[in-house]
C-alpha cells in the first residue's frame, strides 16, 4: 500500500477508511491498541480458514482453496 491520499474536493471517504476510523475510536483513540485488536482478529479468522480447508474437500470447494500439500 502506498501513501494514504485524502479524498478529492472533500469527497467521502472510503468504507476502509471508515472501518479504521471506527475501529480507532473503539480503542479510544489508540491507534497501537486498535491495530492490536484487528491482528489478533486476523489470526483467529485465519485459524478459522484454516479448520475449514481441513474440514472440507478440494473438489467440493471446486478449487477455491489450494489443495493440501
Amino acid at each position: 500500500m502506498g501513501k494514504r491520499q485524502n479524498a478529492p474536493g472533500g469527497g467521502a471517504m472510503s468504507d476502509l477508511e471508515t472501518a479504521v476510523q471506527q475501529a480507532i475510536a473503539a480503542a479510544g483513540g489508540d491507534c497501537v491498541v486498535a491495530l492490536l485488536h484487528v491482528l489478533s482478529r486476523n489470526t483467529e479468522l485465519e485459524r478459522e480458514l484454516a479448520l475449514s480447508r481441513a474440514a472440507v474437500s478440494n473438489g467440493f470447494s471446486r478449487g477455491w482453496h489450494r489443495g493440501r500439500t
